[in-house]
């Protein structure tokens, strides 16, 4: 009995310190950061007030900023959409992962950082913007948009099933998100959201309550708008130009009439809108299409209508998404998350407001290299500091998984950020790698790839030509001055083709033919 009775508290005090091991390891699981990763699609660093107020004030977006840290420096490696996302997720260069271009399907059995989470305890989920092709893969929860999307009355795929939803595409994605978060994870776990919204993708459809906002605004042309291109081959060659058709007054720029011939036929903004939506849209777009028939522009004045009147359609879903930015701030204020949630947000990549007469992206240029970067983790990152190191998308999944205190495979190419929010002098990359692929294409961007220094931009455009670029981004910020030719330059050169060399032997960018 005495030694039955020492075993029964062995057992008691056995169970004990099981029990009191779970509550600990349950309370240490609580301590890991959850991490939301907003991301928008082609959405200007130009047009978030935190960098540039000239065009719109981004009050929510500031409000990341100015609680955590911007990033001052932070840069794509491919600035097209499915390649941008898929080195996101992956944290490797598009000739790694697979994604070179808009093309192919995304392939969802390798490694990605959503992955490793969920293996590591995460609940991991992903809302919105997908457009990968295949399946997503590493999420406990998905519903996606299928493709682009659409911006009114969207169709979202939920865990494979389709339905079709009322209301404006931004405001439903956050619906989801906030839904998943109330109703659907498992509260004991941390969390990564990925909340991945449609806007500012063309073609820029704002919400009917913010049509009028920008209406009566008059934006300056950039002092570029007229660029003529000299001296930079691939420049000239490109087909996203404001100035041209291809920014259509139709189908970009809203103007559906039958005067109105278009590329892409009669198309129709309205088609997916019920009756009030439609009401509103009529009412705010046909009195500017019939002063814009009526005023029959050609020439620089035509040119200068598109730029106004594509500004005025752009900055309105801003303003949606930086009301839906606010939002999220506000779910997490009230439901005790914001202490210990990573709220990182970012763009796919960047996109042009005008600068060289152009919109879209592609070009290794800064404006569509350059994407807005904003993170916040009280405690963790000191509020309102700026980070001026060289960053990139490829650096994303490290962060994110150093963050959850997991080691980073050594076959992921980008570089943790955790240590920059420490504002030490870690060792840092002194240069960046950037590689786009798609080509031909409908805007004729040719494949190029180069290499970006603090000071120097060097980019080699090669397929159906062979033409390098160098630029000077302190004395020439706005790349209009190709200096590759210049003699003084030939050490310079050597120097930066060395070092690029070098990037791509890292990266395991050498062989082009298969591209």
């Amino acid at each position: 009995m005495k030694l039955k009775g020492v075993l029964g508290l062995g057992v008691v005090l056995t169970t004990t310190f099981v029990s009191c091991q779970c509550k600990q390891a349950k309370k240490e699981e609580k301590k890991r950061p959850n991490i939301l990763f907003i991301m928008t699609d082609d959405h200007s660093y130009q047009t978030l007030s935190a960098y540039d107020n000239r065009f719109i004030e981004t009050p929510n977006l500031d409000r990341i900023a100015k609680e955590g840290m911007l990033y001052t420096n932070s840069f794509v490696s491919n600035s097209i959409c499915a390649p941008s996302r898929a080195v996101m997720l992956t944290g490797k260069h598009s000739h790694m992962n697979g994604q070179v271009n808009n093309a192919v399907s995304f392939d969802g059995t390798q490694q990605t950082f959503p992955k490793l989470l969920h293996k590591a305890g995460y609940q991991t989920a992903l809302v919105g913007k997908w457009h990968l092709k295949s399946d997503p893969t590493g999420f406990d929860y998905w519903n996606i948009l299928p493709g682009q999307g659409s911006y009114y009355n969207p169709d979202f795929i939920e865990m494979g099933e389709k339905k079709r939803y009322e209301g404006y595409v931004t405001d439903i994605t956050n619906r989801f998100a906030f839904n998943w978060l109330d109703n659907q994870r498992d509260k004991e776990k941390p969390f990564c959201l990925l909340l991945h919204h449609k806007a500012v993708h063309r073609t820029w459809q704002p919400d009917t309550a913010h049509f009028a906002e920008f209406a009566e605004q008059e934006y300056d042309l950039p002092h570029n708008f007229f660029d003529n291109y000299e001296g930079r081959q691939a420049m000239a060659e490109q087909n996203l130009s404001v100035r041209t058709g291809d920014m259509d007054v139709r189908y970009d720029l809203k103007m559906e009439d039958e005067k109105v011939k278009s590329r892409f036929g009669n198309y129709i903004h309205t088609i997916r809108m019920d009756k009030a939506q439609k009401e509103k849209w009529e009412a705010f777009y046909t009195p500017i299409k019939d002063d814009f028939l009526a005023r029959d522009l050609h020439g620089e004045e035509l040119q200068k209508w598109k730029y106004q009147r594509y500004m005025r359609d752009y900055l309105a879903c801003v303003r949606s998404l930086d009301n839906s930015i606010g939002e999220v701030l506000k779910y997490l204020d009230e439901h005790g998350l914001a202490e210990n949630t990573l709220v990182v947000y970012t763009s796919d990549q960047g996109f042009y407001m005008g600068e060289h007469g152009w919109f879209d992206k592609r070009f290794m240029y800064e404006q569509s290299m350059r994407t807005p970067l904003l993170m916040r983790l009280p405690g963790r990152i000191k509020e309102g500091v700026k980070c001026n190191k060289l960053v990139q998308n490829i650096d994303y999944a490290a962060t994110f998984l150093d963050v959850a205190g997991l080691e980073v495979p050594q076959d992921i190419q980008g570089m943790s950020m955790v240590p920059l929010w420490e504002q030490k002098t870690p060792k840092w990359r002194n240069a960046l790698y950037y590689h786009y692929y798609e080509f031909p294409n409908e805007h004729m961007v040719k494949r190029h790839y180069g290499i970006r220094t603090d000071r120097y931009k060097l980019i080699h455009f090669y397929d159906d030509i062979d033409v390098w670029e160098l630029y000077d981004l302190k004395e020439d910020p706005d790349e209009m001055q190709n200096i590759y030719s210049a003699p003084e330059n030939k050490a310079l050169i050597e120097q930066l083709k060395s070092q690029l060399l070098k990037l791509q032997k890292t990266y395991k960018d050498t062989d082009r033919s298969t591209y």
